[in-house]
């Protein structure tokens, strides 16, 4: 049995800090019993996600959640006092009760969603289990987003019990951890990977105890339970950044983390590799961070205090070493000589003493294996499976005022058998070689056909935005414009379904819309958020070939001495990187930029007519918060970087614009800057 409190540093930290609103703390998990007395005080806000549900006593994935969540933010003096109770948090609800799997997708947009909100640490105690470490796009761009607005992601390394890994716990950036029983020995079920040898940490994660929904207690296993044991731990870092007067540095704090990790029992043996990067060492985390031993800053606060308390008054004298002092240097007098021991030992199959002693302060939790993200419960006979359960709070969901602004292609879906069934009825018969044949509502050319004679019938259909085959979004008008958004749907559709030379095809579509906090289950079960367009205004369909012809008259007339055909060629490379290298889900303000560039591909257009004048190629395309901007709105540069395939030497073109994506309609702002880079 592990006791958090008595893990090696911790109470030294916790008097330091017990964590601040200022930093706020993202779990994607299970629904969260929020109405616990543990969570009574705490500074908790549930994100609308796909899982709409309440937490339920019985429920294992909001059992899994919940005990989750209060290791975090249980309230001192509560029967589960967390590890951070001051900071803030945000409950995202991943994991239902009747559906322990999750999309990639789905994560991928609970992750941004987490990020938008302001997280500066993201716990996901669960996985997919991967070859080599691979992930879907989606998820490899969200954890991607997050290395970029530096986010620390921590998530649980998986309890397959094998050399193997799991995404998101693998992937570049994240902060993988694994679990040690109350002796700091790597549990047997616990993951060690090759990636987890340089990004993963051991943490305590063996008969956990956590709150229970609907009331009481309970001991779990598992790397799903050593993951917030870190991420708690990283919030305090933070906190003590913040309250020092230095902004909070979560990949710094990440780094802190695993360069201060001690070996474990198995260092220097044949199953040292279980050991990961090492095992937690908060005061060497410290150490790292701040560039002090805890002794040092303890004694620091102290005096600090002593002159607070005295007016401002400068003694000279030194305070008495308090008790946290005295405990501080006994513990890094420890660890000073827990590193000589380990430096002087000769590797052997049998750990010393002071190496046992000090692993213990790390226990990770298992997260389960499969194609989908799965949470990751506890391990061992005490536990019926090894799945985790995901966190969920008991309040409603907030309603989300987030805007999308999304490229796809559109479809339809009928929901249930019924309704496809009901379509079939009312659809006239199609002639085929004179010979009636039944209506099929999946043949796209029907509907559009049904509808252009029936367009109240639209309202009955699914609308959705795909990319790929993948729907991403449900469409819903409603309000004064809905029957005119709903004409420009059959509109586009119609497009969709042209022979690819005809002058009406439309090959995708930009749609921008509010995010109703609503979800929707597809034909399939899958479950999709709503989102709702406002009017037409902004719904565009569009093909390369179009945009491409558009783009190069507009800029025609003054960039005539541009190579026609090579400006043709570069504008679809453009706009199909966009749609299939760079496809996001149009949430983020990033992604929404990008995306109005593809779209407003005339202002791209010119940008390029200026570089392949010059004999240039695209290198890369890239977004970034914009130094120029107006009063309460949202700008962000689209940087495209073009190189000279002729002349490695030359120096490369940069062109930035800005795009304002403050409003449903994203606007263009100013001229098209350039410079010269090396780079």
């Amino acid at each position: 049995m592990v006791d958090l409190r008595k893990i090696h540093g911790f109470s030294q930290l916790y008097n330091l800090t017990q964590g601040t609103s200022d930093i706020t703390v993202a779990v994607l998990d299970g629904v969260v019993d929020t109405d616990l007395p543990c969570f009574q005080g705490a500074n908790l806000a549930r994100l609308p996600t796909l899982v709409r549900e309440r937490a339920s006593a019985t429920g294992q994935m909001s059992t899994h959640g919940t005990h989750i969540a209060s290791l975090i933010f249980g309230q001192p003096e509560s029967e589960v006092p967390g590890i951070a109770p001051q900071c803030r948090g945000l409950l995202a609800p991943v994991f239902a009760d009747n559906n322990r799997k999750l999309s990639q997708l789905d994560l991928a947009r609970a992750i941004e969603q987490a990020a938008d909100k302001g997280a500066q640490v993201i716990n996901i105690s669960g996985g997919s289990l991967t070859d080599i470490g691979e992930a879907e796009d989606w998820l490899d761009r969200a954890v991607k987003m997050c290395r970029d607005r530096n986010i620390l992601l921590v998530a649980a390394a998986g309890n397959d019990g094998c050399d193997c890994l799991h995404v998101p716990a693998a992937l570049p950036a994240v902060l993988a951890v694994g679990a040690t029983d109350a002796r700091g020995h790597p549990l047997d079920f616990s993951n060690w990977g090759e990636t987890y040898q340089t990004q993963g940490i051991l943490a305590p994660g063996e008969n956990i105890l956590g709150a229970k929904p609907g009331g009481g207690t309970l001991r779990l296993s598992g790397t799903s339970f050593a993951a917030p044991v870190v991420t708690g731990v990283a919030a305090l870092l933070l906190s003590l950044q913040a309250q020092r007067g230095e902004d909070p540095n979560p990949q710094a704090v990440r780094e802190a983390i695993l360069a201060s990790a001690l070996p474990c029992k198995f260092a220097g043996t044949k199953n040292g590799r279980k050991c990961l990067a090492g095992v937690l060492n908060i005061p060497g985390a410290i150490q790292q961070l701040i560039g002090e031993t805890m002794s040092d800053f303890v004694e620091e606060q102290a005096i600090a205090q002593t002159v607070d308390a005295s007016g401002g008054c400068s003694c000279g004298g030194t305070p008495e070493p308090t008790e946290t002092t005295v405990e501080a240097n006994k513990n890094n007098r420890e660890i000073e000589e827990h590193k000589q021991v380990v430096a002087a030992a000769v590797p052997s199959s049998e750990p010393t003493a002071t190496s046992t002693v000090v692993a213990a302060a790390v226990v990770a939790d298992p997260s389960a294996n499969s194609t989908p993200v799965n949470p990751v419960t506890s391990q061992g006979a005490s536990m019926p499976e090894t799945t985790t359960t995901p966190v969920t709070p008991s309040q409603t969901a907030e309603s989300s005022d987030g805007i999308v602004y999304a490229i796809g292609t559109l479809g339809y879906d009928f929901g249930t058998e019924a309704r496809r069934d009901s379509f079939k009825q009312l659809m006239p018969a199609v002639d085929i070689g004179g010979t009636p044949v039944p209506a099929n509502p999946y043949d796209a050319r029907q509907i559009v056909d049904y509808l252009g004679e029936n367009l109240s019938e639209a309202k009955s259909l699914i609308w959705t935005l795909n990319l790929e085959l993948t729907p991403i979004y449900a469409i819903e008008p409603i309000g004064s414009f809905a029957r005119d958004v709903y004409a420009v749907l059959q509109e586009l559709l119609s497009g969709q379904v042209q022979p690819e030379n005809a002058d009406d095809y439309i090959e995708r579509v930009s749609i921008p819309g509010r995010i109703t906090g609503r979800t929707v289950r597809l034909f399939s079960g899958q479950t999709v958020p709503v989102i709702e367009p406002q009017s037409p205004r902004g719904m565009y369909g569009w093909r390369v070939n179009n945009l491409v012809d558009a783009a190069i008259s507009a800029v025609g007339a003054e960039q005539a001495g541009a190579d026609e055909e090579q400006m043709r060629r570069t504008l679809s490379s453009f706009l199909n990187r966009i749609y299939y290298d760079l496809r996001n889900l149009g949430q983020t303000s990033q992604d929404r930029a990008l995306n109005f560039a593809a779209t407003n591909a005339f202002q791209a257009a010119q940008t390029f007519s200026q570089a392949i004048g010059a004999g240039m190629e695209l290198d890369s395309i890239n977004v970034a918060k914009s130094p120029f901007c107006r009063v309460d709105s949202d700008c962000w540069d689209v940087q495209l970087k073009f190189f000279d395939p002729e002349n490695s030497r030359r120096a490369k073109k940069v062109f930035r614009f800005t795009i304002d994506v403050s409003d449903l309609i994203p606007v263009t702002l100013g001229e098209v800057r350039s410079w010269s880079s090396p780079y």
